[in-house]
């Protein structure tokens, strides 16, 4: 559905993009992840026609977005990171003003935009100024107004970017639902946002695309050892010298003050031995009040990918 291959942006001297490559297949939400400034609204632009590449080819749909400008906005939905409402329109006038810019027909566009605020939850707010909505529900009419002309495509940039707990987990729902039904694109810097959202991830840092997978198979192929943490109560030099003994253990460290001492052991990740770990502890009786194995996360997966500037990382 999109395909994006060798993209490259300059701003003068200012190279942003640098071989930028990826696809979106029918049906996927995929989540475009990377910290401000990494490039990831230039690259939104380019794939919507609001800007041409300096190089490289972008398709939507099996079309070029340099030749085909105007038919891919008309069968792509876009949602900027500032939506540019028209706040002296009613939600009703805005959205039938949109329908009919995308080339919406005459006869579907009451239809549409009826179908579009109902997928929304904005038809008891059809009538009121978008100037007298929350940010929340101009929220949800900029997601409206990309989905009114029923796109087989949905861009969306930063789409929960200054909205409260409660508005932002609507919206996050309203774009989990179109999983299946739409190709979606999710640019966002915001992690949980792709943990709960997508089925597939492209983390792009200063213009480069340093990895692209599922999030699970991420956390798998990057994680380096595995880390078991525990609260136990005895002698903490007897318990630190004991674990860093046993097979695959690579460090020990512990803390506290108290009689219960808190001790993370790292672990080769070929090896589980939390089943040795609670043997040895019954073994000399030490008083054992927590275990849990702690997982990479994708803010871990993140943070390891962006902070990473000598080493070249390969997924």
């Amino acid at each position: 559905m999109i395909e994006v291959e060798n993209l490259t942006k300059n701003y003068g001297s200012n190279k942003v993009l640098h071989d930028v490559s990826f696809n979106v297949q029918k049906g996927e939400i995929l989540g475009f992840l990377g910290a401000n400034g990494a490039g990831k609204s230039t690259t939104m632009k380019i794939i919507t026609c609001f800007m041409t590449p300096t190089s490289g080819n972008v398709r939507v749909l099996g079309l070029d977005v340099q030749k085909d400008s105007m038919k891919i906005r008309e069968k792509l939905g876009y949602l900027p990171e500032n939506c540019p409402l028209y706040l002296d329109m009613t939600v009703n006038e805005y959205l039938r003003f949109v329908a009919e810019a995308k080339k919406v027909s005459p006869k579907e566009i009451k239809n549409k935009v009826s179908k579009a605020m109902s997928s929304t939850g904005i038809e008891h707010v059809s009538n009121k100024m978008i100037s007298n909505l929350s940010k929340g529900y101009r929220q949800r009419v900029g997601l409206a107004q990309a989905i009114v002309n029923d796109p087989e495509v949905l861009v969306l940039d930063e789409p929960t970017v200054g909205l409260d707990p409660k508005q932002i987990i609507e919206i996050r729902e309203l774009i989990k639902n179109m999983a299946g039904e739409r190709t979606v694109i999710l640019s966002t810097h915001i992690l949980p946002e792709v943990s709960v959202t997508c089925q597939r991830v492209v983390i792009i840092n200063k213009g480069k695309v340093v990895a692209e997978d599922k999030p699970e198979n991420l956390i798998k192929n990057l994680r380096k050892s595995l880390q078991i943490h525990l609260k136990i109560d005895g002698n903490e030099t007897e318990i630190k010298n004991t674990l860093k003994n046993l097979n695959g253990v690579i460090n020990v460290e512990y803390s506290g003050n108290s009689d219960i001492k808190d001790f993370v052991v790292e672990v080769s990740k070929e090896r589980d031995i939390r089943k040795e770990i609670s043997s040895i502890i019954i073994k000399n009786d030490w008083g054992l009040y927590e275990m849990y194995q702690k997982n990479l996360s994708l803010e871990d997966i993140f943070l390891q990918l962006v902070t990473e500037e000598k080493q070249e990382i390969h997924i």
